[in-house]
C-alpha cells in the first residue's frame, strides 16, 4: 500500500465527517433565523461573559440580566470561566447554540481521531475514509452526545482538551503538556481529576504545569472580581443542590445514587464519598497497570469514569467518555463489549424511567438499577478490569505486559 493511501483515506474522512459538523451549523443558523429556542447552557455561558463586561455579580439566587427571557439558570462555573467565555458575546444570542454545537462536534472527531491512533487503532482511519463519518454519526444517537448538543453544554470541548493533552502532548513530551487540563479545569472543576491522572502516571511536570495553569487563571479573578470569586470558592464551589436536585435521575454518580436510596439524607455525601475512597485504590492501580504496558487511552478512561462516579453531581450528558471508550474496544475488536456500551448509551434508558420530584423515593429494585445504571456500569467495570488485572499478576507477577 502507498504511503499516500492512509494519508488521503484520514483526509477524505475529516472530510467528511466536517460535513457533518457544517450541517449543524448550518441548522445552528436556521435556528436563529427562525427565532427558536435551543442551547439553554449556552446561554448562560455567553450571559455569564456579558455580566462580567458588565460590572454585574455572577453568583446570585436570581438569573443573570444577560439572560434571554426563557432562560432561568444561574452561572455555575468558576469566576475564570467567565472570561473565557468572553468571544461568545461577540456571537448573536440566537446563534450562539450553533457555534457551540459546530465546534462540539469537531471536538467529537477530534477525539475519535486521537483515540483511534492508540497502539493498534492507527490504521483504521488510514484504511477506511468512513470510519470517523460514521464514528462521528453514530456517536450522535449516544444519549450523552445529543443531549450535550441540545443543551449548548461544553462537555465534547473539555473532552477534546483533555484528550489531546493527555494522549497527545503529554505523551510527546511538549512544554505545553498540562496547560489544556488547567484550562479545562478553570471551566469546569471535573476535569481536576485529571492532574492527580498525571502525577500516577509519572507526569509530574505536566500535572504541576496542570495545576499551576488552573491556580493562575483563578488567582486572576481574585484581582479582577474579589467578592465575585470568594463568593464563589465560599458558597458555590461547595453547594452541589445549586446546579438542581441531586437525587435526580439525571446525576450519575455515586453521590446521586446514594442520596435516592437514603431520600436525601444528609449523611448521604459522606458515604458516597467512602464508597468512592474504596473504588479509588482498585482505579489507580488499574490507571498505573495500564499506562506501564502503553495502554495510555484505556488508562485515561479509567480516570475519566471514576471522576463520574466520584464528582457530587455527573448529569448523564457529562458521561460523554463513552464515546472514546467505545472508539477503543472498537478499535480492539472487542465487539460484544462494544455492543453492549453502545447499547446502553443508545438505550436512553436514563430517560425513560420514571423520575422527578420524588419519584425516585419511590423506586423498588428493578427501577433502581435501571435508574442507576450508568453508575452501577462504571463502577462494575473498573472492578472487574482490576480483578482481570490481579488474575494476569497472580499468572506472572514479573510480566507488565500481555
Amino acid at each position: 500500500m502507498s504511503t499516500s493511501r492512509p494519508a488521503s483515506e484520514a483526509r477524505a474522512g475529516w472530510f467528511f465527517a466536517g460535513g457533518i459538523a457544517l450541517l449543524v451549523l448550518g441548522f445552528g443558523v436556521v435556528v436563529w433565523l427562525a427565532g427558536w429556542h435551543l442551547g439553554a447552557d449556552s446561554a448562560v455561558y455567553r450571559a455569564g461573559a456579558l455580566t462580567l463586561l458588565h460590572g454585574d455579580p455572577l453568583y446570585t439566587r436570581d438569573v443573570l440580566v444577560a439572560l434571554p427571557d426563557w432562560v432561568r439558570l444561574p452561572f455555575t462555573y468558576t469566576p475564570a470561566a467567565a472570561p473565557l467565555f468572553l468571544p461568545l458575546a461577540l456571537v448573536p444570542s440566537g446563534l450562539v447554540w450553533g457555534v457551540i454545537a459546530f465546534l462540539s462536534v469537531v471536538a467529537l472527531m477530534v477525539v475519535i481521531t486521537v483515540v483511534s491512533s492508540s497502539p493498534g487503532g492507527s490504521s483504521l482511519l488510514g484504511r477506511s475514509w468512513w470510519a470517523l463519518p460514521a464514528g462521528t454519526a453514530i456517536a450522535l444517537a449516544l444519549e450523552p452526545v445529543w443531549k450535550t448538543l441540545f443543551l449548548g453544554q461544553i462537555n465534547l470541548i473539555l473532552m477534546a482538551f483533555v484528550v489531546l493533552d493527555v494522549l497527545v502532548l503529554s505523551s510527546r513530551g511538549s512544554r505545553w503538556a498540562g496547560v489544556l487540563i488547567g484550562v479545562a479545569a478553570a471551566i469546569k472543576l471535573t476535569p481536576l481529576i485529571f492532574v492527580p491522572h498525571l502525577f500516577f502516571t509519572g507526569k509530574w511536570k505536566d500535572g504541576l504545569r496542570a495545576l499551576g495553569t488552573f491556580v493562575a487563571l483563578e488567582a486572576v479573578m481574585f484581582a479582577v472580581i474579589p467578592v465575585d470569586a470568594a463568593r464563589f470558592w465560599r458558597d458555590s464551589a461547595t453547594d452541589p443542590s445549586r446546579v438542581g436536585s441531586v437525587h435526580w435521575i439525571f446525576n450519575q454518580s455515586l453521590n446521586g445514587l446514594v442520596n435516592r436510596a437514603t431520600h436525601l439524607a444528609p449523611w448521604s455525601l459522606v458515604v458516597a464519598a467512602g464508597v468512592a475512597a474504596v473504588l479509588a485504590v482498585p482505579a489507580v492501580w488499574l490507571v498505573v497497570r495500564l499506562h506501564r504496558r502503553g495502554e495510555d487511552a484505556a488508562a485515561l478512561l479509567v480516570t475519566a469514569f471514576y471522576g463520574l462516579l466520584l464528582s457530587p453531581v455527573s448529569w448523564s450528558h457529562h458521561w460523554v467518555w463513552c464515546v472514546p471508550l467505545l472508539t477503543l474496544l472498537v478499535v480492539k475488536a472487542r465487539w460484544w463489549a462494544a455492543a453492549a456500551v453502545a447499547l446502553l448509551f443508545v438505550s436512553q434508558i436514563v430517560m425513560l424511567v420514571p423520575n422527578g420530584g420524588d419519584t425516585e423515593f419511590g423506586w423498588g429494585l428493578g427501577w433502581s438499577v435501571l435508574g442507576n445504571v450508568y453508575v452501577l456500569a462504571a463502577a462494575g467495570g473498573i472492578l472487574g478490569l482490576a480483578a482481570r488485572e490481579l488474575r494476569l499478576v497472580r499468572r506472572s507477577p514479573q510480566v507488565v505486559t500481555v
